[in-house]
């Protein structure tokens, strides 16, 4: 019987890190439209998950990665160095949002050349381990003791 549930056990395995690598998929920013002006890129990320590939002809555009407020307010970090190539991968490694925009002229202000996105966190990650269960020895009353 122990073997059987070992077997269960390993192929259960096996399934969920088959789904885990099997389920990331690279999209290009904008699909065929590619990272342009006058695109809804939120309404586009909306039902994704992936890493993100900016593909635009170098020279004409470039994407800075930036916080909240400069998505918000179309500006581009003073002094942060914007990605150039074409073809930027930026691997989203990190569960949170990221705001990404286009620092080129008004492409963001304008031309609404920004993209926004929240990274859900790995469901195949190990989760944290509990804290370990106040000792039933100690009583209720040590909030007038000292504590380190």
């Amino acid at each position: 019987m122990a073997s059987f549930k070992k077997i269960v056990y390993v192929g259960v395995t096996t399934i969920m890190l088959l789904v885990a690598s099997t389920s990331a998929v690279d999209y290009i920013v904008g699909d065929d439209a590619g990272w342009t002006i006058n695109f809804d890129y939120q309404a586009w990320a909306q039902d994704k998950s992936f890493r993100v590939v900016f593909k635009y002809p170098a020279g004409v555009h470039n994407v800075f990665k930036v916080n909240g407020a400069d998505f918000r307010q179309c500006t581009a970090p003073v002094g942060a160095v914007p990605l150039t190539s074409g073809n930027d991968v930026v691997a989203l490694e990190s569960p949170g949002k990221k705001w990404y925009l286009c620092g080129v002229a008004k492409h963001c202000a304008v031309g609404n050349q920004k993209l926004g996105i929240v990274v859900a966190p790995n469901p195949w990650s190990p989760l944290p381990s509990p804290s370990p269960a106040p000792s039933p020895l100690l009583s209720d009353d040590v909030s007038d003791q000292n504590q380190d």
